[in-house]
């Protein structure tokens, strides 16, 4: 039975969602403002920050053009690597992370019970607390296995799955529950293996929760500064596009207008994905949720 709101509170509470909303997005929005807006003159960004005054297209397009042709920048390079680190990392944990659900929902064992609270344990833990172990152990692993673990790809793709794959696994396990498991026993029946009953029957079935995994993870891989920068280094060859973001601060600490279309150039590619895929993500959670 459906129930309808009185209009005084109705009014009241839409009244405060709509000035959270323009509290949490101003920030946002006025790194939008400034990017149409160069950084001196009567309405530049130096005198009034918040207006629309001196806000214009050519203008834009000026700051877009000086901050992709700067080579203090190297935007392609570092968009070019966040974007493989990202791509492949989602890809890593949507395949491990999958199987790792599947097998500890089916083999209801003492000791795949106590994986999962692993999972479940290690999820609440900051990672500035292992931040610096993380480093020391990534180092030595280097220099046993003769690869370079540090300042590398592989390495902090490597990482990430291992950050990720806590959240993976939890949202996972859950929309695993709502599997039949009689479609499993008939496609086992039929003489499938199981590999062939994981990806034939579970894992288009997991589709709705891998990709609200996908965008999550995608998000804060894409956005995440404090893991590359350690691992990468914020002076190193291979930089992420928020450390490059950074790194072009420091080079010009005054001119806003170049440093604000250079953080909307890292904002852009993620807040299209969630736009499109934010019907997406809440299903996905509330179908794994619902077991």
């Amino acid at each position: 039975m459906k129930t309808k709101l009185r209009t005084g509170p109705f009014i009241l509470i839409m009244a405060v969602a709509v000035l959270v909303a323009i509290y949490t997005l101003m920030p946002f929005i006025l790194v939008v403002i400034n990017v149409f807006k160069s950084y001196n003159g009567e309405f530049g960004i130096a005198n009034d920050p918040i207006g629309l005054a001196g806000a214009s297209f050519t203008q834009f397009g000026q700051n877009l053009k000086n901050v992709i042709n700067n080579s203090n920048f190297s935007f392609w390079s570092a968009f070019g690597t966040s974007a493989i680190i990202t791509v492949v990392s989602l890809v890593l944990l949507a395949l491990f992370g999958g199987m790792a659900a599947w097998v500890i929902c089916r083999n209801k064992t003492r000791w795949s019970q106590m994986i999962y609270m692993v999972f479940i344990a290690s999820m609440i833990i900051p990672f500035q607390v292992v931040m610096l172990p993380l480093i020391s152990t990534f180092r030595d692993v280097g220099k046993f296995v003769g690869l370079s673990m540090l300042q590398s790809i592989p390495g902090i793709v490597f990482a990430y799955l291992g950050f990720g794959g806590a959240m993976t696994v939890f949202i996972l396990t859950g929309m695993v529950k709502t599997v039949p498991y009689a479609l499993e026993e008939a496609a086992s029946i039929d003489g499938c293996s199981y590999e062939g009953i994981y990806f034939r029957i579970v894992f288009p079935l997991l589709k709705p929760s891998i990709v609200t995994v996908t965008i999550l993870n995608g998000m804060w891989i894409w956005n995440d500064y404090l893991l590359p920068s350690l691992m990468l280094g914020q002076n190193g060859k291979v930089k992420t596009l928020p450390v490059a973001v950074q790194a072009f601060v420091g080079s010009y600490v005054k001119q806003w207008d170049l440093i604000l279309t250079a953080a909307l150039l890292a904002m852009v590619p993620m807040i299209i994905i969630f736009l499109i895929g934010q019907k997406q993500i809440m299903s996905g959670m509330v179908e794994g949720a619902v077991k």
